[in-house]
């Protein structure tokens, strides 16, 4: 297999980590990389009529149409469930051996986060995507990508230090240090 299917067989590994990710369930992970690479295959051609598209030819530049394909079959299931479903098992995902809680925790604070959030904190972080490339693959402006992306490392600071909410922010006594407005 040459071509196009070989570059889809090539990409799906990522394809599968980054389901992993959005989904937080083994069996939903392998079912939405299923459903995303069957629509690659059924719109090939899409890919290919878009050479000036800013995600260009070659492999390098399916993985981005290859996320917002997923992403947005992503969307689709979410609205038609409409539901949420606790995670009874953490799936299988490679973490260096050294600290098994810490993926635990890491796994069990990546599902706390809101979907958009998440999201945007697995293009960036984890396919580190530019902000430009994961506002063309969530279709929504940069600007939201960084706020959700600020948003989303909030929140998993909040959740990964211990207390559950937000520290209470430490007042300056010192003039020099306090803000003021200028008009």
């Amino acid at each position: 297999m040459d071509g196009f299917e070989g570059q889809l067989i090539a990409l799906a590994p990522r394809l599968r980590r980054h389901a992993r990710g959005l989904t937080s369930d083994a069996a939903q992970a392998d079912d939405l990389v299923q459903d995303t690479l069957e629509r690659a295959l059924r719109y090939r051609w899409r890919f290919r009529l878009r050479p000036g598209a800013w995600w260009g030819d070659g492999a390098d530049g399916l993985l981005p149409w290859l996320l917002t394909l997923m992403h947005r079959l992503r969307l689709n299931a979410v609205r038609r469930k409409d539901l949420v479903v606790a995670m009874e098992t953490l799936p299988e995902v490679s973490a260096p051996a050294t600290d098994p809680g810490l993926r635990r925790d890491l796994l069990q604070a990546l599902t706390a986060l809101p979907e958009a959030q998440r999201a945007v904190l697995l293009l960036v972080s984890l396919e580190q995507f530019t902000y430009a490339e994961a506002a063309q693959v969530l279709n929504v402006p940069v600007g939201t990508v960084m706020s959700r992306l600020a948003r989303a490392r909030e929140h998993m600071r909040i959740l990964l230090d211990g207390t559950g909410r937000p520290q209470p922010a430490t007042q300056a006594t010192d003039p020099a240090t306090t803000l003021q407005r200028v008009k």
